[in-house]
C-alpha cells in the first residue's frame, strides 16, 4: 500500500514539468514559425498608444523650450549690447572719416593738387584653385568681356590677394601674393619705408627694405606704394612680423584659401611718352633754340677759297693852294 502511495505521488510531480516542457516546445515552434509576431504585435500597440503619447510629451516639450529659451533671452541680450556698443563705435569712425576725408579735399583744393585717379571695380567669384602654372594660382569668373586685364590687384573684404596675370574671354587667373613669383612694392607706415615684398611659397612673403639705414618695426602697417603705376597706392597689405632671424616678414590680411567673393581693381596709368631725342626742352616749352655750331669734321673738308685783291680806293682831290703873293697881301 504504501509502495503504491509513493509510485502516484512520484508520477503526480513529473506531470507538472512535462506540461511546462511541452508548452515550452510549443513556444519555440510558434516562435520560429512566425518570427515577427512580437514585433507586429509590438508596433500595432505602439501605433495605438501614439496618440496619447504625443498629448503627454506635448506640455513636457513645451517646458523644455520654454527653459531653453530662458538662456537664450539672456545670451541675445548680451550678443544684443555687444553689437549696440560696436555699432556706435563704427558711427564714430565713420563720422570721423567723413571729417577727414572732408579736410583732405579742402587741402587739395587749396593746393591745387592731382586728385587720385578713379578706380572702376570688378565683382567676380572664385570657381577653382591650380598650382600651374605658379604654385600658388586662383581662377576668377571674370575675363576680357569684364574688362578685367593682365597687372590689376585682386582684392577681398580684408586686403590685397593678388594680381591677375593671364585673362580669357570669361575667366582669369591670379597670381597670389605668397607665389614665388610674386613681387610688389609696398610701403611700411607710418615712417613711409619703401621696400619690396616678395612671396616665397609660405603664408608669409619676405619683406625687403630699400634702404638699410632704417628701422621697422612688428606691427607697422604695409600698404601698396603705387611704384611704377600698375597698383594703386594705399592698398592694404598685411602688418610687419619678425622672423627670429634678424629679417622681416609680412602677415597678410586676407586668406586666399578662405576667400568667395574677390574685387579686381581696373587701375592703370600708363607712362607718359617722352619727347623726340631732337626735341630740347627749351623748344618743348616754345623757345626756339639757337642753331648749333657746325662739326668740326664739316669745316676740315670745306675747300679753301683764295681771297679776292682788295681794290685801290681813289685818291681824294687836293685842296687848292693859294700863291705866296696872295698870302703877302
Amino acid at each position: 500500500m504504501a509502495n503504491a502511495w509513493k509510485i502516484a505521488r512520484k508520477n503526480n510531480a513529473q506531470l507538472p514539468l512535462l506540461i511546462v516542457i511541452a508548452l515550452a516546445v510549443v513556444l519555440v515552434l510558434l516562435g520560429k514559425a512566425q518570427i515577427g509576431l512580437f514585433d507586429r504585435a509590438r508596433a500595432h500597440a505602439t501605433d495605438l498608444m501614439a496618440p496619447m503619447l504625443e498629448k503627454v510629451r506635448a506640455p513636457v516639450a513645451g517646458f523644455d523650450r520654454w527653459i531653453g529659451s530662458i538662456g537664450e533671452i539672456f545670451s541675445v541680450y548680451e550678443q544684443n549690447l555687444k553689437l549696440k556698443e560696436e555699432n556706435a563705435r563704427l558711427k564714430q569712425w565713420r563720422n570721423v572719416a567723413i571729417t577727414l576725408q572732408g579736410r583732405v579735399n579742402r587741402y587739395q583744393e587749396l593746393l591745387h593738387a592731382v586728385p587720385d585717379p578713379q578706380m572702376n571695380r570688378v565683382l567676380a567669384r572664385v570657381i577653382g584653385r591650380a598650382s600651374r602654372p605658379f604654385l600658388q594660382t586662383m581662377i576668377l569668373d571674370a575675363g576680357r568681356g569684364n574688362k578685367v586685364l593682365p597687372g590689376q590687384a585682386v582684392m577681398d573684404a580684408r586686403g590685397m590677394i593678388g594680381r591677375i596675370y593671364l585673362t580669357g574671354q570669361r575667366t582669369s587667373w591670379v597670381i597670389l601674393l605668397t607665389d614665388l613669383n610674386s613681387r610688389i612694392p609696398v610701403t611700411v607706415a607710418p615712417r613711409n619705408v619703401q621696400a619690396m615684398m616678395t612671396g616665397d611659397n609660405s603664408g608669409s612673403p619676405v619683406l625687403n627694405l630699400m634702404s638699410h639705414t632704417v628701422t621697422v618695426h612688428a606691427g607697422d602697417q604695409i600698404t601698396t606704394s603705387g611704384d611704377g603705376g600698375l597698383l594703386p597706392a594705399g592698398l592694404p597689405v598685411g602688418t610687419v612680423t619678425s622672423d627670429g632671424a634678424g629679417g622681416w616678414r609680412v602677415a597678410l590680411l586676407a586668406d586666399a584659401a578662405a576667400s568667395q567673393d574677390v574685387e579686381i581693381l581696373n587701375f592703370s596709368k600708363p607712362p607718359e611718352a617722352l619727347p623726340a631725342s631732337a626735341q630740347l626742352p627749351a623748344e618743348a616749352a616754345g623757345l626756339k633754340p639757337q642753331a648749333p655750331p657746325p662739326p668740326a669734321a664739316a669745316v676740315a673738308a670745306a675747300p679753301v677759297v683764295p681771297a679776292a685783291p682788295a681794290k685801290p680806293k681813289p685818291a681824294a682831290p687836293a685842296a687848292p693852294v693859294a700863291d705866296e703873293e696872295e698870302l703877302d697881301h
